[in-house]
This record gives structure tokens, sequence and C-alpha cells, in this order.
């Protein structure tokens, strides 16, 4: 895959896992929203209660995925895309999963995304909003060779409160910190694998021992 360098490259791919969750969580039901990378410092993502996009003769709900937060491990931007898209979900069949201006997930939101291979934990000020990718999610992602996102808006400061309908809060928000997995790479050919905890691993090609990546 080429890397992933360019906005439009970027937009383009974020589609293409759009497209994919859709397909395996959603039977390929929902309505492709108009996918955007804009900088939102107290939230992974956000999705647009109303259709804020006009498409020739359609209107679209809007996913934005935060500018700031792109280059997190792919397994953490994939789960904060499907969070997204549960909220594009319950939107579509009217289910009601916010309040307090759409900061406060409820439990319609966190029995919607843990049906979908998604953590959910609680948070007094946000509800069942912290989310985690699952193994289950993860492995969907290794099959379908997903890799890190290798471009970041640098924004410098987050809060911890989000606003606007849909929006996944927490620090800076929706997932959790504890969450993100090791990279390793082989020096030599540059293929790569990820641990959840620290290994001494081989590349079997090479071998040579795979480095860490900070």
């Amino acid at each position: 895959m080429k890397e992933t360098i360019k906005t439009s490259r970027t937009a383009g791919y974020l589609e293409k896992i759009f497209r994919a969750l859709n397909a395996k969580y959603f039977n390929g039901e929902l309505e492709e929203p108009i996918i955007t990378i804009q900088s939102t410092p107290r939230a992974y993502g956000h999705v647009t209660v109303a259709k804020a996009w006009q498409r020739g003769d359609t209107t679209r709900h809007e996913l934005n995925i935060g500018a700031g937060t792109l280059a997190r491990p792919i397994e953490n931007v994939v789960a904060s895309t499907l969070h997204e898209c549960v909220h594009l979900w319950n939107i579509q069949n009217g289910i009601q999963d916010c309040s307090r201006g759409g900061q406060y997930h409820n439990k319609k939101f966190k029995y919607a995304a843990e049906a979908r291979d998604l953590k959910i934990s609680y948070d007094s000020r946000i509800g069942w909003s912290i989310t985690e990718p699952t193994e289950a999610l993860c492995e969907f992602i290794l099959e379908q060779g997903w890799e890190d996102i290798r471009m970041n808006r640098i924004e410098w400061s987050y809060t911890t409160k989000g606003k606007g309908a849909g929006s996944s809060t927490g620090s800076p928000a929706g997932a959790s910190p504890n969450s993100h997995s090791i990279k390793y790479m082989c020096p030599c050919c540059k293929n790569s694998v990820r641990a959840t905890k620290v290994v001494n691993i081989k590349c079997a090609d090479c071998d040579v021992l795979m480095v860490a990546q900070q």
C-alpha cells in the first residue's frame, strides 16, 4: 500500500475502512457519509445528526476523524471510526444514544457498540463512551492488511469534554490510553508486526531481531 501521507489519500483510505466496516458489522445498510478530516481537539471524531452535506441530489451525514489523532495505531483509528458508525446506525434507525448535547453516551450506545466488536467503558462525564478495539476487531484489521496512517496534525493540548452530536469523547476522546499496541519492524526488509506487550521477535525472512518503533 502507498504511504498515507497526503490528505486526499488518507480520506480515501478512511472511506475504504468505512465501507469494510459497513459490510461486516452493518450488512452494508449504513448510508455512506461524507468523511472529513478536521481538527477536533476535544474528540477523536464525530458524526452530525443532520445531513450536513449536499452531494448531487442527495444529502449526507458527516463523519469526521480528528486530524490530530490520525497517527494513532491503526486499531485505535478503526475503533474510533466504528464508534462513529454505531452512531450513524442509531441515527438511521431512530435510536437516541446520547444526551447532554451529544456528550453523554447511554447504554443503547454501549449495547450497539459491543455487538460490533468494541469494548466500551464508563466515564461519569461522558457515559458509555470510552472505546477500545476487541481482539476480534484487531483480527479483522489484520485480515484487511490495514496499516498505520503516517500523517497527523500537530495539536498540543486536549481537553476532556466533547461537543457535538455523536462525538466520541475522553482523553482526548473515546478510547483508552492503555489500548495501544507496540509496532515492531524488521530493520532489513521493513516488514512489521504488532504486539500488545514488550517481546523479542525475529524476522524469519532476514533472521534478525525486529525493532520496536517509537
